[in-house]
This record gives C-alpha cells, sequence and structure tokens, in this order.
C-alpha cells in the first residue's frame, strides 16, 4: 500500500525515527499533531495484527482533533473500519485497533496492551501528572513485534517551561530519549501572516517557547512582567451614558470588579470595586453608582452554577435580575491563556501597549499588577490577595481580547515517500 505524505522536513524526522522515546517539540503551526497522526497511521500499516493507542490531555481534544483526522486518513488509505466512540476506539478491518485515550483520566490507562504510542501536547499537563500518565502509557506498550523492534511511545508538543518534558528529554536526553525540535518557520506552507499574527498577539517573553519551540521560563518572577504604571497609564474617566464594561470575580466578602471602557479599541481600566460581600451587594453598588449606563458584565464562568450568597440562585441569575448584560462562555478558559491575553494587551511583541490603567482610581489593581508573582508550582500566587481583582480584570480581557492562533492552511502538495 502507498501512502501519500505531507510534511515538512522536522516532520520527516520525527515520524520516521526510529528511536524508542523520541519527542517532537514544536513552535504553534509547526504540525505536532499532524505529525503524530502521520507516524500511528505508518505504525498501523506496518505492524496490522497490533494495537497502537493515541492519547491526549482530555477527551474533548480526542473528539474535536483526532477522531475527524484519524477518520481522514483511514479513509484516504482505502482502509475499513468502525469508531466506536463511546469506547474511544477504531477498529480497523485487517490492521487491529487504534486505542484513544485521555490522560487527565489515567484509571482509563488501564486494561489494554497495545505495540506503540502517540501522545499529543504531554507538556501541557502538569508536570507530575504528565510524568504519571507517561509512565501508564510506557506500561501499556508490550505488545510483541515480530520484526523485534522495541516498543515506541512517541511525543508532540509545545513547550511549556520547565516540566516534564524539559526534565526527561532536554536535559537527561539519552539514545532513547530523542528531541526533535520544530520552529514554527520550520513549515513552509504556512501563511505569510501566520508568524506575524502570533507576534501581534503574544508578549515577548512566550515567543521563544511558541516560535522557537524552545524550553523557557514561563512562570518565573512577575506575572505580567511588562506592566508599566508610567507606559501603560490612563487619564481616561467614566463619560455619561456611555457603555461600561465590568470583569467580575465571585468570592464571599472579597469579590472583584475592574471597569472598563474602550477607547479606540482599546481598552481603559478606570474604576474597580474591592472586598464587596456578596453578588447582591455588588449588583447594587453597581446600580447605584452608574445608573445611566448599559452595564456588561464579564464574569467567572463558574458564577453560572455557585452562588457568593450561598442562596438558592446563581451568581449569573442575581446579576442578570439586575438588569445587566452578561458576557460569558459556559466554561472559564485556562488560567494560562487568560494570562497570555491580558499580557498580550499589556505589552505585546511589536512593542505595542493596548492596556491602560487609571492608576489613581485603581490602586488595588495596579499594585497587584506589579506584585503578583508565581507560587513554586507555578500558578499565580494567591496568598497575597492580589487574585481577585487580577481574575476581575482577567475575565474581561480574554474575553474581549482573545487569543486566537491564526489558522495554518493545508497545502495541497503531496510527497510520497
Amino acid at each position: 500500500m502507498q501512502i501519500d505524505l505531507t510534511l515538512t522536513e522536522p516532520q520527516d524526522d520525527f515520524v520516521f525515527s526510529d528511536k524508542q522515546y523520541p519527542l517532537f517539540c514544536g513552535g504553534f503551526g509547526a504540525g505536532k499533531s499532524e505529525a503524530l497522526f502521520k507516524r500511528v497511521l505508518i505504525q498501523k500499516l506496518q505492524y496490522p495484527k497490533l494495537n497502537q493507542g493515541y492519547f491526549a490531555p482530555s477527551y474533548d481534544l480526542i473528539n474535536l482533533i483526532a477522531f475527524p483526522r484519524l477518520t481522514e486518513l483511514l479513509t484516504e488509505c482505502g482502509l475499513k473500519f468502525r469508531l466506536n466512540k463511546s469506547e474511544k476506539v477504531f477498529h480497523i478491518q485487517g490492521y487491529g485497533q487504534i486505542i484513544c485515550r485521555s490522560m487527565d483520566a489515567p484509571n482509563s490507562i488501564v486494561g489494554f496492551e497495545i505495540a506503540d504510542a502517540v501522545i499529543d501536547e504531554l507538556d501541557t499537563m502538569a508536570k507530575d501528572k504528565a510524568e504519571n500518565a507517561w509512565n501508564k502509557i510506557i506500561a501499556r506498550c508490550r505488545q510483541r513485534k515480530a520484526d523485534g523492534k522495541a516498543n515506541s511511545a512517541a511525543v508532540g508538543t509545545t513547550p511549556e517551561g520547565f516540566r516534564f518534558c524539559y526534565e526527561r528529554w532536554e536535559k537527561k536526553s539519552s539514545d532513547k530519549y530523542v528531541l526533535y525540535r520544530a520552529p514554527t518557520y520550520s513549515n513552509p506552507y504556512l501563511p505569510d501572516s501566520y508568524i506575524e499574527g502570533l507576534r501581534d498577539s503574544y508578549p515577548p517573553a512566550l515567543l521563544n517557547a511558541y516560535l522557537d519551540g524552545r524550553f523557557v521560563n514561563l512562570s518565573s518572577g512577575g506575572v505580567y512582567p511588562d506592566f508599566d504604571r508610567g507606559l501603560n497609564k490612563s487619564s481616561e474617566v467614566i463619560k455619561h451614558r456611555e457603555v461600561l464594561h465590568i470583569g467580575m470575580d465571585f468570592n464571599v466578602l472579597k469579590m472583584a470588579a475592574v471597569v472598563f471602557v474602550l477607547r479606540d479599541g482599546k481598552a481603559h481600566a478606570v474604576d474597580e470595586l474591592v472586598n464587596v460581600r456578596d453578588t447582591p451587594t455588588m449588583a447594587e453598588l453597581i446600580k447605584g453608582k452608574y445608573p445611566d449606563h448599559t452595564i456588561k458584565i464579564y464574569p467567572d464562568a463558574a458564577g453560572q452554577a455557585t452562588s457568593s450568597k450561598n442562596s438558592s440562585e446563581s451568581d449569573h441569575i442575581i446579576l442578570k435580575r439586575a438588569g445587566f448584560q452578561l458576557v460569558v462562555n459556559g466554561s472559564n478558559p485556562a488560567v494560562k491563556d487568560r494570562i497570555n491575553a491580558c499580557n498580550a494587551q499589556i505589552l505585546n511583541s511589536n512593542g505595542i501597549r493596548s492596556f491602560f490603567v487609571n492608576t489613581d482610581l485603581c490602586p488595588n489593581l495596579t499594585e497587584a499588577l506589579e506584585q503578583q508573582s508565581y507560587d513554586k508550582h507555578g500558578a499565580p500566587d494567591k496568598s497575597t490577595g492580589h487574585d481577585h481583582v487580577l481574575d476581575a480584570f482577567g475575565y474581561y480581557l480574554v474575553k474581549q481580547f482573545p487569543i486566537t492562533k491564526p489558522i495554518a492552511m493545508k497545502n495541497t502538495f503531496r510527497m510520497v515517500r
């Protein structure tokens, strides 16, 4: 059977690597997931009587990415198969199975055997969880190959600081653990605007990781290292009857809200409410303080199911009953995505500042932006009390100005190997 492949040079090195534990460490758009799908397909065709495994950080990613792409590749190869979505298994006629499992459910990585594994975005997981998942996965790779070759487990990931992948492949590399680095620009099929789009979206500190595919410190020092109370200072104030955008964090006795206005499409923080008792109190404060304004609230998504008042009504319902418009998704984005969105507004890689704060009217927010640091686990430190006003600040910015990765268009050039 002949397979048509579209591969960049780093992808080719990784897909056909004979190392037992290869790592494809790439920037955005470098083709990590595609390389994994091509590798698992080739292994499936090489060892038709054996099973292969595909592992991702969540079942959502499996459903959204793995199922459609593997379905497409198997169909292109002319293979007859059946996808059992409840079991998360591709049953391929005459070619065994491709078993898909989520690494955030480690108890599901039991009860089956595979010859080889491919693992997507391992480094996005916390270090201890990634190591636990890795150990469970390689323990499943034990079906004996007729040609005597070793069972393999291949990883494709974006580097996320000094986590498990750094420790295992960069710091303790060996003949078995080999790293293939793939910067974004190694993919010649990306649109001309792709890299520039990343530079517009991400702060400078992240580009070594997300463009070059390098392990760099993403959590040392301040959470908002480029914030400058002079350069990000605003003299703007609320104007009569203008729309107010309010980010809000729910906490008993420590509720926080940050009030934003837009000037030429840029966000200016012009007021804050901190240490508020509960949601009904916050609603009354806002109605009393801004009576002639349209109010749009950008709240913590968790408030749709909980209440700071411990009442039968959720925080979101209380706000809606007060007459406010709620702008919120079904769940919050990852904390790091929220921080990245905020840092990109504070200062992006092209040196542009798009967020400003009236430091006189928002003293708590200003101090928090200057002082917030990471804890020993690489998460924003909650012990200082700065997290509440910063969460309120972040809920608005990540919703209004999300970081959207540019879409890499699929190239029509086909290479036969």
